[in-house]
This record gives C-alpha cells, sequence and structure tokens, in this order.
C-alpha cells in the first residue's frame, strides 16, 4: 500500500520482443518500481516504420501488418505477464509506430516519464555503427534520467 504523501513517480519502461528488454522489465520489477510509492509503470513497444512499396499489393501489406500487431501484442502479453506481481503499482500500456529512438524520446516527454528503463542489445562497434544505438540515442536525448540495464552474459558451468 502506498504510504500517506509518498511521491508518485512514472517509470517508462521500453519493450520489445528481445531478452535484453525483458530483462531490463525484470530487473525494474526487482529494483525501481514498488507499492511504497505511487508508482505508475509506462511500457511503450514501438512498432518499426511502416514499409512504404509500391511493389507490394495490398493483400502483402495487410499481412505484414497483422503480423506487426501480433508481435506487438505478443510483447505487451509477455510484458504484463511480468507486471502481473506488483501490488499497488497502476500499469499502463502503449503501442506506438515510428523510429524507436525518436518515438522512445518523445514519449517519455508526452507521458511525463520520470525514469526511462531500457534494455541494452549489446551490439559491437560494427553493428552499431550501421544499426544505430537506441539505448545510446535515448541516453543523449531523453528529457528524463535513462537507466540501461544491460543483461548479464551467460558463462558456461564450470564443472
Amino acid at each position: 500500500m502506498a504510504e500517506v504523501g509518498a511521491e508518485e513517480r512514472r517509470v517508462l519502461v521500453a519493450v520489445d520482443e528481445s531478452e535484453e528488454s525483458m530483462h531490463a522489465l525484470s530487473w525494474c520489477l526487482k529494483n525501481i518500481v514498488s507499492d511504497k510509492f505511487r508508482d505508475t509503470l509506462l511500457l511503450l513497444y514501438v512498432k518499426p516504420p511502416r514499409a512504404v512499396s509500391t511493389a507490394l499489393d495490398g493483400t502483402v501489406m495487410v499481412a505484414i501488418e497483422r503480423y506487426g500487431n501480433e508481435v506487438a501484442d505478443c510483447v505487451m502479453e509477455k510484458a504484463k505477464r511480468l507486471c502481473s506481481e506488483l501490488g499497488d503499482v497502476k500499469v499502463e500500456t502503449r503501442i506506438e509506430n515510428g523510429d524507436a529512438r525518436d518515438v522512445i524520446c518523445q514519449m517519455t516527454d508526452k507521458l511525463g516519464a520520470d525514469l526511462l528503463v531500457m534494455g541494452s542489445h549489446g551490439y559491437g562497434l560494427i553493428k552499431r555503427t550501421f544499426l544505430g544505438s537506441v539505448s545510446n540515442h535515448c541516453a543523449q536525448n531523453a528529457k528524463c534520467p535513462v537507466m540501461i540495464v544491460k543483461k548479464p552474459k551467460s558463462t558456461p558451468n564450470s564443472h
């Protein structure tokens, strides 16, 4: 139960279909979100920009759109299951379209987030150079503090 006069915090967690994003959400649930505060957990999934192509017919475009919606729904269901054991914490979900780097930064502002939590895919220098790092972009451009949670590298069992 939230304490009387407790500060309200809005924690935005960017989720996608990666293990890294679910690890970041789990870490956030264990270490940041608490029912001692009046926390609101905002789960955000950003669908990639729609491909605009005259080469694809309408049926294919509808199938691609439907698949994108199914992926988004699946990610949000998995994220909500992780949150199901929270006490008094309010959970809100948002699905947006566009470049994740820009959309996440815009939504931190629009939703009044006090903190952005996101995973790091741990791309090497080459991949990061070509793909761009969403977490790095958000760390530089979001208008609130950003917590980037790295998933521990799995180590083989040494027996």
